[in-house]
């Protein structure tokens, strides 16, 4: 079963995150900052990544340069997902690395097409 991790310092966001998507019967880890999310990258090796951007401590585009720099986990898909809908915040999230960029709240139809063009 493909692995999605979740990064969100909402854990309001976290649950409906993780609740949709082992409904649809993926297995999920879940991070708070961008500091766990680059551990849990590199020690889990989850399938995808959904990366809030705005994080305490390590915000979603360093960690996400880290894990994209990382040869172990330069492979691994990151949604970025926040609040700002503006254009230079997309901009900056595919330039460090992100494949996909969603505005929350997400639609999950939106969501879920996300996850499915990205995982094998």
């Amino acid at each position: 079963m493909t692995t999605i991790l979740i990064v969100d310092d909402d854990h309001t966001m976290q649950k409906i995150f993780q609740r949709w998507l082992e409904s649809k019967g993926y297995d999920t880890l879940v991070a708070g900052d961008g500091n766990e999310a680059v551990a849990l990258a590199g020690s889990e090796k989850p399938g995808l990544i959904l990366m809030d951007l705005r994080l305490p401590e390590l915000d979603g585009w360093e960690a996400t340069r880290q894990i994209k720099a990382n040869p172990d986990t330069a492979h691994i898909p990151i949604v970025a997902l926040t609040g700002a809908s503006r254009t230079e915040e997309r901009q900056a999230s595919l330039d460090v690395g992100c494949d996909a960029y969603l505005v929350k709240p997400v639609p999950l139809t939106e969501l879920a097409a996300q996850v499915a063009a990205l995982l094998p």
